[in-house]
């Protein structure tokens, strides 16, 4: 039985997550939310973790109360989401925390040598070198858990590591406003970019998809992940959200990953790993699917894009600074305090920060993070 630490439990990833560790028997031991105690109320009557955790005070008192009939024994803060993380008898930490609140956890888990599910993107974008070299110095795996990267990780292990690795093929469903103009853009609200065509998300990510911010997040992850370039790596927009991702190989053959837009599928995955087991999910009706569409993506229109080329290419912290500038700025937006066409022009505040340096530490990371985030705000006069 394995047992598993849900970093995010509350969210949409964390619940599915939940529902594949039911269905092969493995046990939770830990579950951690932001805020919503009521929500993990429900989940720890319904997983029994030795541990939870909140990252509000506020919440965990809450939540004591709540639970006070059980044997979990309650968390708070920061630093009881990375003892969640952190726990000797956890075989696997899933993180599905949205945001940069996940970089401290995630070190945690590798520090400790947990094998890490990652689902938080900004790890390793805001992370990056530094995440990557506690992995290998602890010698942890890192399995991936956006379909993207599942897929490209699956696809990959079709082949040896000699060399042959051409070029990653990154798919995006293209979000709710595909095919829009600049002009179509100016007025749209956050209940227009909180309709995506084909996933079910959080809030955040679902804005982040419709500026295409969270596909530049997908870009600067792969490079990370599969020791890449991003001139190595297509963006192509795929609607139907069924080829999760692909790779060519050196001789021209391409090989990729199917299956129903379904997060159980990548999340079962990583949790199962290297073993494949039924899944709750459905099967691929190809005779229904009919066709499947490719598109090159905007990225004039969708500039959120080149910003992440740029600042992995800039190097250092500048993707740091760029993930937590558009942090602000999506939260801004949802907040209507902004509109949808400023958040790509107050991310691009980030390049103004002296952030070039080729190594880094932990609180340099959060120096620059905290800088960024005051910037946008001085832009808008918050």
């Amino acid at each position: 039985m394995k047992k598993i630490a849900i970093l995010g439990a509350t969210g949409s990833i964390g619940l599915q997550a939940i529902d594949v560790i039911e269905k092969q028997g493995y046990k939770s031991t830990a579950l951690t939310a932001n805020t919503d105690s009521k929500k993990m109320e429900t989940l720890i009557r319904r997983c029994k973790p030795q541990y939870a955790a909140m990252a509000s005070a506020t919440a965990a008192n809450d939540l004591r109360i709540r639970v006070a009939d059980t044997d979990t024994k309650i968390l708070s803060g920061t630093d009881g989401v990375c003892e969640c993380a952190a726990l000797a008898e956890n075989d696997i930490c899933l993180n599905a925390i949205v945001g940069m609140a996940g970089l401290r956890p995630t070190l945690s888990a590798l520090q400790n040598g947990i094998t890490l599910a990652l689902a938080n993107k900004e790890s390793l974008v805001a992370g990056g070198d530094l995440v990557k070299n506690t992995a290998k110095e602890n010698n942890v795996k890192i399995l991936p858990v956006d379909s993207e990267h599942s897929a490209i990780f699956q696809c990959l292990a079709a082949s040896p590591q000699n060399g042959s690795l051409k070029k990653i093929i990154l798919t995006a469903s293209g979000g709710p406003f595909f095919g829009k103009t600049k002009d179509e853009l100016k007025n749209v609200s956050i209940r227009d970019a909180l309709k995506h065509p084909n996933w079910s998300m959080g809030a955040k990510i679902t804005v982040d998809s419709a500026s295409m911010f969270n596909k530049g997040l997908e870009l600067i992850e792969a490079c990370h992940l599969f020791d890449v370039t991003p001139d190595q790596v297509d963006i192509i927009v795929h609607r139907e959200s069924i080829l999760h991702s692909a790779v060519e190989f050196a001789d021209g053959a391409v090989i990729a990953q199917l299956g129903v837009p379904d997060m159980r599928i990548p999340i079962q995955y990583a949790l199962t790993y290297p073993d494949r087991f039924e899944s709750p999910s459905e099967s691929i009706d190809f005779a229904k699917l009919a066709k499947m569409t490719f598109f090159d993506p905007d990225e004039e229109t969708f500039d959120c894009l080149s910003i992440c080329r740029e600042a992995f290419k800039k190097g250092g912290l500048y993707p740091t600074a760029v993930n937590a500038a558009n942090e602000e700025a999506n939260r801004l937006f949802r907040e209507e305090k902004v509109s949808f066409l400023q958040i790509s022009e107050l991310i691009r505040t980030a390049f103004s920060i002296d952030c070039a340096q080729k190594t880094y530490t932990l609180e340099m990371i959060e120096d620059v993070e905290r800088e960024a985030r005051q910037r946008v705000l001085n832009r808008v006069g918050i």
